[in-house]
């Protein structure tokens, strides 16, 4: 207990600036797009369909690029990785904003969408994991209620600033937020964690063991892939068409005022799990998450057109949302250790982006030939599959902690 309270109250600064540099991050490379997407779209003659086609293929290639971030910051440190990020992201955002015609505003964007493998949760969750192993599970779980702003802040911020200037002179303003916040605290975090490595033993910090391990392993991260691909199908899948979706079912003006329910329900179930969690295992946590989306659906296609019900299923779906952010970063620590963690998180982070870039195009498919309520029921299906394979992993995890592996 001595030696652990010490490195928890000394994480405090760094979460809250890692914090900082998510909300930057999230709110400008993602946020802000859907904001400044119309503009964007007047600009180069395009509708606004083919504007959001340039993004869904530009997160396909981040999702592409994530797990070369992930060994990248399991080599070099993940600190010293997000600050070629930040300068990256910069970058980008400068050439996105000067782009004259399409094809350099898509080669923009793309860059964006790379730069954000560098610098978003994934290598942070990594950050947080190389300077302090032993919390990170609480450090995570705290820094993505920080991070769960980003949106509450940046979309009010972007529509301000779009009031007042151009969605090319937002970019470079964004660009300098990038320079002047997030690059000099990714290069002070840099210096924690050296400093951090040098005081452990041998020159090297502490190491979370794997729970799972040999053959067992190399099973149970295929699954633990599986799982969170499907989940990101479930989740963009629903995000991207909530409103539409909630119309289509006979929501008419109230579900408007039902998605506002999603957000307050994200951070409410990840302030919860920091305050009563600590008993429950990252596996159970990940079944939990899992569960509580395709639930929600169930219960939308049951009893829409009902307000009551719809109301409930956002708050569901949103404690899903909010809880699944917390198991992509805590799940592979727990159970595969620190070894080789950032290069885990980037292969989560390609299987959720990759999936994620083709299922509102599957929704809106399926939609159209069939109807919104199968629809629904069809993703419900795909979120309980999730569920069962995080259930695996669970029940996994179980049958090795006699063997002395953790708990």
């Amino acid at each position: 207990m001595t030696t652990t309270a010490p490195a928890a109250t000394r994480m405090a600064p760094v979460v809250w600036a890692l914090g900082l540099t998510q909300i930057v991050g999230y709110g400008t490379l993602y946020y802000s797009f859907s904001t400044l997407a119309p503009q964007m779209a007047r600009s180069f003659g395009w509708t606004e369909e083919w504007v959001y086609g340039a993004l869904s293929a530009s997160l396909l290639l981040g999702g592409l690029v994530a797990p070369l971030a992930g060994s990248a910051a399991d080599r070099f440190g993940a600190a010293r990785v997000m600050s070629v990020g930040s300068i990256g992201a910069a970058l980008a955002l400068v050439a996105t904003a000067l782009a004259p015609e399409r094809l350099s505003f898509l080669v923009g964007l793309a860059g964006m969408e790379v730069a954000s493998a560098f610098v978003l949760y994934s290598t942070a969750f990594a950050a947080l994991a190389q300077i302090n192993p032993l919390g990170a599970q609480r450090s995570i779980t705290l820094l993505t209620l920080i991070a769960g702003f980003a949106s509450t802040l940046f979309w009010p911020l972007t529509a301000l600033l779009n009031g007042a200037l151009g969605w090319r002179e937002v970019y470079l303003v964004f660009a300098a937020l990038n320079l002047l916040v997030c690059l000099p605290v990714h290069g002070w975090l840099g210096r924690v964690s050296r400093r951090q490595r040098a005081s452990g033993p041998d020159g090297r910090a502490t190491e979370v063991p794997p729970q799972i391990d040999g053959a067992r392993a190399g099973r149970a991260q295929l699954v633990m892939l599986l799982a969170f691909a499907l989940l990101g199908f479930v989740s963009s899948s629903i995000l991207v068409h909530m409103v539409p979706m909630l119309a289509a079912l006979g929501l008419g003006g109230s579900g408007v005022l039902v998605t506002t329910l999603f957000g307050p329900a994200q951070v409410l179930a990840r302030l919860v799990n920091m305050r009563f969690g600590r008993g429950l295992s990252q596996p159970a946590l990940a079944v939990i998450a899992a569960a509580a989306m395709p639930l929600g659906l169930v219960l939308l296609a049951l009893s829409a057109p009902s307000a009551p019900g719809a109301a409930l299923f956002a708050m569901l779906f949103g404690l899903g949302s909010g809880l699944s952010s917390i198991v992509s970063g805590t799940l592979p620590l727990a159970l595969f250790g620190t070894a080789g963690y950032g290069r885990r998180l980037g292969l989560i982070s390609s299987a959720r982006l990759v999936v994620s870039s083709v299922a509102p195009f599957v929704f809106a498919l399926a939609t159209a030939l069939a109807s919104p309520r199968l629809s629904v029921a069809m993703v419900a299906g795909v979120g309980i599959a999730s569920t069962l394979c995080f259930a695996v992993l669970w029940a996994s995890a179980r049958a090795v902690a006699p063997e002395g592996k953790g708990t």
